[in-house]
């Protein structure tokens, strides 16, 4: 994967840059198209996100395996430090921090607790791939939280929203989840199994999924536009919210960040175990919390505002995050 990412890699922020200008312009100057796009559903899911999450997210999927699942017993401990900070940590902090900044602003309050409870599985393969990292931890990891996503992350979110009296649509949270993440990961089960007893193991492993990784690629520059496009014009007219949002916003990325590399430190994990742990640990699962928010509120909303911050930060932050633990590991911190 990382030879097939050379020139992607080193680009990685400047494709990131235009994909953001290109979509706000959109947004701003053909207004009619974001329109057209808002109004491309089905139910109260957005039809062009739900694909352009599907073609990045499956490739990602097709790393699932339930026999990679069952290789945590042979080195647990920088898996399960992931998982305490996908589902404790990285929760707890973003809804104390958004009930302390956001106070009154219900529906910023739950975009910070959608992006804080949604541990990454997709992008992250990207990043641990950038850093060199043990990426069969990555995809064992991925994989897991592939799982408890499907069954943790709206539980989650009624508790943290909850203890602050603020009601959200249970049912629309349990839609998210199934299409997607529950469809991408049913789909790429199943064309896996089809397509190993088809053409062999040899050529999916060599060429379906490397094909399906460049998809994957080109799906994420396309989902950031798109995404921006959808809701550009919202960021620009309101400078003071997204000023008000980002104080939360980049202060939890700071505590989760150093509280995963303190936790690294302090379990010995080496560098290639370590910056996984950062990485998956630090990161969230932008798209969903995305398209969450334009269902259950809507195109121009709070909550589409504050989770589309989350998107305009963590892309940015995670890239730094690769270049500082490169850094970190040649001070030999680790």
């Amino acid at each position: 994967m990382e030879k097939s990412l050379g020139t992607f890699e080193k680009y990685l922020w400047l494709w990131v840059f235009l994909c953001m200008v290109v979509g706000i312009g959109v947004s701003i100057y053909i207004p009619g198209f974001s329109v057209w796009l808002d109004e491309w559903k089905v139910g109260n899911v957005s039809v062009p996100i739900g694909l352009c999450l599907f073609l990045m997210m499956y490739p990602a999927l097709l790393n699932f395996q339930m026999s990679e699942v069952k290789k945590l017993a042979k080195a647990p401990k920088p898996i399960l430090l992931t998982l305490f900070s996908n589902w404790i940590i990285a929760p707890a902090v973003t809804a104390g921090l958004a009930y302390y900044f956001l106070e009154g602003k219900d529906q910023l309050i739950i975009a910070l607790i959608l992006l804080g409870s949604s541990p990454c599985t997709a992008m992250v393969i990207i990043w641990g791939s950038m850093a060199h990292g043990n990426q069969e931890q990555n995809v064992i990891t991925t994989s897991i939280n592939t799982i408890t996503i499907m069954f943790l992350y709206a539980p989650v979110v009624v508790l943290l929203t909850g203890i602050q009296g603020i009601l959200i649509d249970r049912y629309e949270l349990f839609i998210s989840v199934l299409v997607f993440i529950g469809f991408p990961l049913l789909s790429g089960f199943i064309s896996k199994k089809l397509l190993i007893r088809r053409k062999g193991e040899e050529w999916f492993e060599n060429v379906y999924k490397t094909f399906a990784g460049k998809v994957a690629i080109i799906a994420l520059l396309i989902t950031l536009v798109v995404l921006f496009a959808l809701n550009g014009k919202v960021l620009v007219e309101n400078p003071q919210e997204m000023l008000l949002i980002s104080i939360p916003l980049l202060l939890g990325f700071v505590i989760v960040v150093g509280l995963n590399i303190l936790m690294t430190k302090l379990f010995n994990l080496k560098y290639k175990e370590a910056v996984i742990t950062v990485l998956i640990g630090s990161s969230s699962h932008f798209e969903i919390a995305i398209a969450t928010t334009i269902g259950l509120y809507g195109l121009g909303s709070q909550a589409a505002l504050g989770t589309t911050m989350g998107l305009f930060w963590e892309v940015p932050i995670m890239l730094g995050l690769v270049y500082l633990a490169k850094y970190l590991h040649r001070k030999n911190f680790w």
